[in-house]
């Protein structure tokens, strides 16, 4: 992971992922893991900072029809049909016409 990403520091992970994961990656990795917890005396939706950012990345890449069940039988093709699902995601975005930046006025 370090020689793949040497500029990475900081990881963000779900309360399921704490205890030992933490002490690890700091100690192994040299990267500080950042554990993002949902109160518990909330009740409804209330938005995890950092929390959403994992979940709408999950949501565009579900949008993919091949990628709505696990059809891969290899790691690699998997990781490749992700990247195809973003590439087309940023491609649609960058070639969508560009919107006006004023407000529509009241007639």
């Amino acid at each position: 992971m370090r020689a793949r990403f040497p500029t990475l520091t900081k990881l963000w992970a779900d309360s399921g992922y704490a205890g030992v994961l933490v002490s690890w990656a700091l100690t192994v990795l040299h990267l500080v893991v950042t554990v993002v917890k949902r109160s518990d005396d909330l009740t409804g939706f209330v938005v995890v900072p950092r929390r959403w950012v994992v979940e709408r990345t999950f949501a565009w890449l579900m949008r993919s029809r091949r990628l709505a069940r696990d059809y891969e039988r290899r790691c690699d093709s998997s990781e490749a049909m992700i990247r195809w699902s973003m590439t087309m995601l940023m491609t649609r975005r960058l070639a969508a016409p560009a919107r006006s930046r004023t407000a529509p006025t009241a007639s």
